[in-house]
């Protein structure tokens, strides 16, 4: 894709050129199960996984740990890579979760301790 940008650009422009997406693996607390899904922003994202605050398979499930992820600058990029992750079987899955978290930890730990205030 090819944008022509005129300077100065408005604020909004920014942003939209400028936007990351990401295709991210969770798992639940033994690491059994795996969720492949795409997202623009990823915290947010943990945190409604973190605080099972979408119905559907991660929250049955309890998938809250993010285990993997990659970024992108293209949505398409991402949303291919998401479909082609989802067709992987899941020995494939965990060798590509291992290469850069052998342990299988959890990547977003920390990330909303001491932010919740009730």
């Amino acid at each position: 894709m090819i944008l022509q940008i005129r300077w100065p650009c408005p604020r909004w422009a920014l942003a939209v050129l400028m936007r990351t997406y990401y295709i991210y693996i969770v798992s639940n607390k033994l690491r059994t199960t795996f969720y492949v899904g795409v997202t623009n922003d990823l915290e947010r994202r943990m945190f409604e996984h973190r605080f099972s605050l979408i119905e559907g398979f991660t929250k049955h499930y309890h998938l809250k740990y993010l285990v993997y992820y990659e970024e992108f600058g293209d949505i398409s990029d991402a949303i291919a890579r998401e479909k082609q992750l989802k067709r992987w079987h899941r020995a494939w899955k965990l060798t590509l979760i291992r290469k850069t978290n052998p342990d299988l930890g959890d990547l977003a730990e920390g990330w909303f301790e001491g932010r919740l205030r009730f």
